[in-house]
């Protein structure tokens, strides 16, 4: 297995940041295998879903819907509605797992690989990224 970490800031706001980029580069020089993304964060996870055209925040609203940002959250530390942050990751994963097919992602057209944080508080994230050959 080969495996890199990179450093990504996602900012003072919740965001939905696409890496596909960066792990079609990554598998880049493979055959077939596994591609594995992972987040080792207790307050950010990952989605494949479709970027650009709305989605990404209709993922952020539709989180806040979910889990409101209020002071409701037994864990209460840090910005108001922190708590909910740290639930994040029991509905979007901190990993997921890609096929690659001759050193390409097999997504679907429209599907991009990204890391959704809604941890204002801590901007720095790392990811990790996996490559298990088939």
């Amino acid at each position: 297995m080969r495996s890199e970490t990179f450093d990504l800031t996602t900012g003072g706001s919740a965001v939905v940041r696409d890496v596909t980029d960066r792990c079609a580069a990554f598998v880049r020089d493979e055959q077939d295998g596994l591609l594995h993304v992972f987040v080792p964060h207790a307050t950010a996870g990952l989605a494949i879903i479709e970027t650009g055209a709305g989605s990404d925040d209709d993922t952020l609203t539709a989180l806040d819907d979910l889990l409101p940002r209020d002071d409701g959250w037994i864990h209460q530390h840090g910005t108001p509605g922190h708590g909910r942050d740290h639930v994040v990751p029991a509905f979007l994963a901190p990993s997921l797992t890609v096929p690659v097919l001759g050193g390409r992602l097999a997504l679907g057209t429209w599907q991009s690989v990204c890391v959704v944080d809604t941890n204002v508080d801590n901007p720095e994230r790392q990811v990790r990224l996996s490559f298990l050959a088939g």
